[in-house]
């Protein structure tokens, strides 16, 4: 039977706030009818928010072991939006808050089970319930108002999750999945078992055993706990026998669970975000690059820089990894590259992750929307990158309270000053080293230009060299006796505001800039490059052998044959290295095929394209005119 509180008061916004009979006395509270402003609680079990846009107090109920109440204000209430159910999150951070920012704008409502009462997610939330994701009582009063329960963290109360999947409650990832990554010795046995490449790893139960480890896996040896284990912490090396008992002692000693790992030679450390829909579907957002500062995810590069084979086989073992698992949602998983380039795989999160948080600004669908998507049972959303290149840093405390905001909004100031970078901010009332506090994203034309972009704030670099905008066409020739002939091509695109670079780079006197120039141009944000060559023409050649950019190929009249040696050249490229061409001496038109290259993937400068065909149009019909009108002869005669 329940009761309605004597606490609540229609006349002020408040809505009736059910309380089990049994323990009606869990709170009381009353309203002064004289200071609309005064609410007294009279228990630790209520917890009261103003918000600062709505003068009405809204209620968020506290969870305890022994205290059920129910959230306050919004349970009778319809959920209206595209999934008319209520996603239950197990924690508040700042993943659940971004969550949230994603629910807002797919018309989805979403709930936080979080024991802060100021958690990140908590302003935004369509409810907070104020309790620990741990205990066993609290979850299962909060899985009652949800029509789907996932998480935002996997330390949570698995056994729980079992017994609500029995009761029919809908969790997604399964419980199943929460179970198996939660201990991250039985993940590496789990993967094992589905024939996905692991470093070679093996249990610990004594020093004993870890010596027998470090003879068969030599040293440095990874030793890790099999649980809680997270952002570096659980994790230590030991560089040498001597270093075992240290080590584990660093760890909690071996009743905390332990288990060794070979050390893995990598050279990169990549992510793979996986989305599996309801229906088993799965997509995989582009292969990422991760750097970690002592221990903790600091910078990540959209898209990891390697080659096409690698990137296919991080995403199938990602893919595989995530289809043997159980549920539906976003899962993160983390690889190393080897140095003979082979992927294995280090661990999975079955939430958004650090790796993803790119993709609110840099994809066409973000892990947040995507874990949305799959949870509710939506079709999942396009994950691939709809800008060439993306950065993204972690704001980690660099200090403790107030001088550790200080610098942080510094930074973001910076930040606010960098073109194509967004920030974003947690909102977490306690400043602490190393702690999470924000992240801001760039986006531009390659990694090489995002990277400068973030050199340049973190550095503190003048506006001037901020605001620099990276070339993406870029013009090359032999000598600067062709020059002449190609800053026609350099007008063009000046014209068109397309930025664009000229430099003297030959084939025969030097090679080696020739080929560094080709290499690095993909990495520097060029998307084109137009040479011009005279004679034998093999600049034009040689560039497009060495970069898979488009190439425009500009046949320099010489002092013998007329250019068609050089034209002729150019078209004979062999099969697979392919040369656009123009006429010979036509830089102009070089510019021009190089816009409309540019144009495919910009309308601003395919709209300006047509203007210009339309601007030639007109004036040929003006010339018509002219002639018409006045006659040859005064046309030639003016």
């Amino acid at each position: 039977m329940l009761q309605q509180s004597s606490c609540c008061c229609d006349s002020f916004g408040f809505r009736p706030c059910s309380v089990a009979s049994k323990t009606k006395s869990a709170f009381s509270c009353y309203m002064d009818l004289k200071d609309k402003n005064k609410l007294l609680p009279f228990a630790s079990s209520l917890s009261l928010k103003w918000p600062q846009l709505n003068r009405n107090p809204v209620l968020a109920c506290r969870a305890s072991r022994g205290s059920h109440v129910t959230p306050v204000g919004k349970d009778d209430l319809p959920i209206h939006g595209v999934a008319e159910v209520l996603v239950g999150v197990l924690g508040g951070g700042q993943l659940g808050r971004m969550l949230c920012q994603a629910a807002s704008q797919m018309a989805i409502k979403v709930m936080v089970l979080d024991p802060q009462e100021n958690c990140p997610a908590s302003k935004l939330a369509y409810h907070h319930m104020v309790g620990s994701f741990d205990d066993s009582a609290t979850v299962q009063e909060f899985a009652k108002r949800c029509g789907v329960l996932t998480v935002e963290i996997e330390h949570v109360d698995v056994e729980t999750l079992e017994k609500l999947e029995l009761q029919g409650v809908d969790c997604q990832p399964k419980a199943s999945t929460i179970r198996i990554i939660q201990d991250k010795y039985l993940q590496k046995v789990h993967f094992s078992q589905h024939d996905i490449p692991l470093p070679e790893f093996m249990q610990i139960d004594d020093l004993e055993g870890a010596k027998r480890a470090g003879d068969l896996f030599g040293y440095p040896l990874m030793i890790k706990s099999k649980r809680l284990a997270y952002d570096g912490r659980g994790n230590a090396v030991a560089k040498s026998e001597d270093e075992l008992s240290s080590a584990v002692t660093a760890l909690g000693g071996f009743d905390r669970g332990l288990y060794v790992e070979k050390w893995a030679p990598f050279v990169k450390e990549l992510a793979v975000i996986v989305a599996r829909g309801r229906d088993n579907s799965i997509l995989c957002y582009p292969a990422v690059e991760t750097i970690h500062k002592e221990n903790i995810c600091h910078i990540v590069k959209a898209p990891a820089n390697m080659s096409w084979k690698i990137r296919e086989l991080a995403t199938d073992i990602a893919s595989r990894a995530v289809s043997s698992l159980e549920g539906a949602g976003v899962f993160a998983v983390e690889l190393f590259l080897t140095k003979d380039d082979q992927i294995l795989l280090n661990e999975v999160a079955p939430r958004p992750h650090n790796s993803g948080h790119h993709t609110i600004e840099s994809c066409y669908t973000s892990q947040y929307e995507q874990h949305l998507r799959a949870v509710v049972g939506l079709p999942l959303g396009d994950p691939s990158m709809k800008t060439p290149a993306a950065i993204m840093y972690n704001l980690l405390g660099e200090d403790e309270g107030e001088p550790g905001f200080h610098l942080a909004h510094q930074l973001i100031a910076r930040a606010l000053c960098i073109p194509g970078a967004t920030v974003h901010w947690y909102d977490k009332p306690e400043m602490r080293k190393q702690r999470k506090m924000g992240h801001i994203t760039i986006v531009g034309p390659s990694v090489g230009n995002v990277e400068k972009l973030l050199d340049s704030m973190l550095n503190e670099e003048s506006s001037e060299s901020q605001s620099a905008v990276a070339p993406r066409v870029g013009i090359v020739m032999g000598s600067d006796s062709d020059l002449p002939v190609m800053k026609d091509a350099a007008k063009v695109l000046n014209m068109f505001g397309v930025p664009n670079e000229v430099r003297i780079v030959s084939a025969h006197r030097t090679p080696e800039l020739m080929y560094s120039y080709a290499l690095s141009a993909r990495e520097r944000g060029i998307q084109v490059i137009i040479a011009g060559a005279g004679g034998a023409a093999h600049l034009p050649g040689m560039v497009a052998a060495l970069t898979p950019l488009p190439v425009i190929g500009v046949p320099v009249r010489a002092s013998t044959l007329d250019g068609v040696d050089s034209l002729l050249s150019i078209v004979q490229m062999p099969r697979g290295v392919p040369v656009a061409t123009v006429a010979v001496n036509n830089a102009t038109n070089a510019g021009l095929l190089a816009v409309r290259m540019l144009g495919v993937c910009d309308a601003d400068l395919l709209s300006r394209m047509s203007q210009y065909q339309e601007d030639t149009r007109n004036e040929v019909l003006t010339k018509a005119e002219k002639l018409q009108k006045d006659g040859w002869e005064s046309y030639l005669n003016p």
